[in-house]
C-alpha cells in the first residue's frame, strides 16, 4: 500500500518541493525560440542578464535536478516494495527481498505503477513538452525492477558502470550539436499543433532510452541503497555522511560544471573536441551535485522534529493530517508549503509543462519568440511558487493531488 500521508518523513517531500523549482528552471528555456544555442539549450547572444541567468543554471540546475529527481524516485521504490512486503507479514529484509514470498507481489507493484508512469509520461510528450522524464522512471521502475532487491554490490558497480557509458553517450550526444551548428530544433518552436505533436514524439522517443536512461539510472541505484538505510526518513541516525554527500557533491557539481559555465555564457570558446568533453564533464558531475543537493535537504531537515512515527499502517488518511502533522511538529509554513508540493510532485510536475505550453508556444501566448533566458527563468520561478501555493491549499482543504490519486487508483485499483 502506499505510505499514509500522515506518516509520510519531511525530508523526501520537501527535498520533492524544491527539486520542482530546479525543474521549472531547467525546462523554460527550452521553450524559447532561440536560432541558435549552447550545448543547455541557452542563447548564444543573449544579453548580459540572460548570459548571468544562464551561467547560474549551468553550474546548480542544468543536469543536477534530474539525477537529484532520480534518486529521489528509486528511494521511493524501494520503501513502497519494502512496505509491500510488511503488508504481507513477510518481514525479510530489504536486502535480501528475492529470499522472501512478498518479493513476486512487491515485483508485480512495482511494476504495474511503472507502466501507468511510462504511459502517462507518453501522454505528456504528445501534448505538451518533449522534454518529459515521467516516462524514464517509468521504463527504468520496468525494465530495471530487479535492482531494487539486488545486493549493494550490485547497485554500486551499476551505479559506476552506467556513469561510465553516460559519458560516452553525451560525448555522442555533444558533437552531434557541434556538426549541428547548434541549431535550435526544438518542437516548441513549431507552429502547427499535429506537427508539433509528432516531432515532440521523436524527439522523446529518442532521449528517453538513451540519453535519460544514462543519466537517470546511477542515482536511481544509488537512490534504493539510501533506502535501505534510511537516510532520508532518520536523517538525523546519518548526519556525518549527509553532511560529507551534500559538500563533496555540490562542489564536485560546481567545478566540473564550472567549463562549460563558460563555454556556454560565451566566455571561452575552444575547440570542438574539448567543448565536448566540457559538456561530458559537466553531464557526469551532476550526479555528484544531485546527491549533494539531496543530501543537503535530508541534513537541513534533521534539525525539526519528527512529523510522526513511520510505521507501515495503511489507513484513509488525507493530505490536510499530513500538514496538520508538520505544523504540530514545528514546521514554518513555507515548509508545510513546500512538502505538500513535494507530496503532489506528479501533479506540480505536469502543471508545469501546461503552463509553459500556455504562456511560451506559438499556438498559444506565444512569449517564447520575445522573451530571452533571463525573463523565462523569472516565469519559472512564479509558476513554480504558484504550484506551491496550490499544492498548500489542497492539503488545507484535504485533498490530494488529481493525478496522484489518479496513478494510485491505477496501481492498487479500488481497494
Amino acid at each position: 500500500m502506499s505510505t499514509p500521508l500522515r506518516e509520510r518523513a519531511l525530508a523526501p517531500d520537501l527535498a520533492r518541493g524544491l527539486m520542482l523549482l530546479l525543474i521549472a528552471l531547467a525546462h523554460a528555456h527550452m521553450f524559447l525560440a532561440h536560432e541558435t544555442t549552447g550545448f543547455r539549450g541557452y542563447a548564444v547572444d543573449g544579453t548580459v542578464p540572460d548570459r548571468v541567468v544562464a551561467g547560474l543554471q549551468v553550474l546548480f540546475v542544468d543536469g543536477r535536478a534530474l539525477p537529484m529527481f532520480a534518486a529521489l524516485f528509486g528511494y521511493g521504490l524501494a520503501r513502497l516494495a519494502g512496505r509491500r512486503m510488511s503488508a504481507g507479514a513477510d518481514r525479510t529484509e530489504t536486502r535480501d527481498l528475492k529470499a522472501g514470498t512478498g518479493w513476486p507481489d512487491a515485483r508485480r507493484l512495482v511494476r504495474r505503477r511503472s507502466a501507468w508512469l511510462l504511459a502517462f509520461g507518453f501522454a505528456h510528450a504528445l501534448l505538451l513538452f518533449f522534454g518529459d522524464i515521467l516516462a524514464a522512471y517509468g521504463f527504468i521502475g520496468l525494465v530495471f525492477t530487479g535492482l531494487i532487491a539486488a545486493r549493494d554490490r550490485t547497485l554500486i558497480r551499476t551505479a559506476a558502470t552506467v556513469a561510465v557509458l553516460h559519458i560516452a553517450v553525451l560525448a555522442a550526444t555533444g558533437a552531434a550539436a557541434e556538426a549541428a551548428g547548434h541549431a535550435n530544433a526544438s518542437p516548441t518552436l513549431i507552429a502547427d499543433p499535429l506537427e508539433a505533436a509528432a516531432m515532440r514524439l521523436t524527439v522523446w522517443s529518442a532521449l528517453t532510452p538513451t540519453y535519460y536512461l544514462v543519466e537517470i539510472l546511477p542515482a536511481f541505484a544509488i537512490g534504493i541503497w539510501a533506502a535501505r538505510r534510511r537516510l532520508l526518513e532518520e536523517p538525523s541516525r546519518h548526519l556525518p555522511l549527509l553532511r560529507r554527500t551534500a559538500l563533496g557533491g555540490i562542489a564536485i557539481g560546481v567545478i566540473g560544471g564550472f567549463p562549460l559555465m563558460l563555454v556556454d555564457t560565451q566566455l571561452w570558446h575552444p575547440e570542438a573536441p574539448l567543448a565536448v568533453g566540457m559538456y561530458a564533464l559537466h553531464s557526469v558531475t551532476g550526479l555528484a551535485a544531485g546527491l549533494g543537493f539531496a543530501a543537503l535537504i535530508a541534513a537541513v531537515g534533521a534539525k525539526r522534529p519528527a512529523a510522526s512515527g513511520h510505521s507501515e499502517a495503511t489507513g484513509g488518511d488525507t493530505a490536510a493530517a499530513a500538514a496538520d502533522a508538520h505544523r504540530r511538529a514545528g514546521h514554518g509554513p513555507i515548509a508545510n508549503a513546500l512538502a505538500a508540493c513535494g507530496q503532489r510532485s506528479l501533479t506540480c510536475y505536469l502543471l508545469q509543462s501546461v503552463a509553459f505550453t500556455a504562456l511560451f508556444t506559438p499556438t498559444a501566448g506565444g512569449l517564447g519568440a520575445h522573451l530571452g533566458d533571463a525573463a523565462a527563468s523569472g516565469v519559472a520561478v512564479l509558476v513554480w511558487a504558484a504550484t506551491v501555493v496550490l499544492a498548500a491549499w489542497m492539503a488545507k482543504a484535504g485533498m490530494r493531488g488529481p493525478l496522484e490519486a489518479l496513478l494510485r487508483r491505477l496501481t492498487y485499483g479500488r481497494r
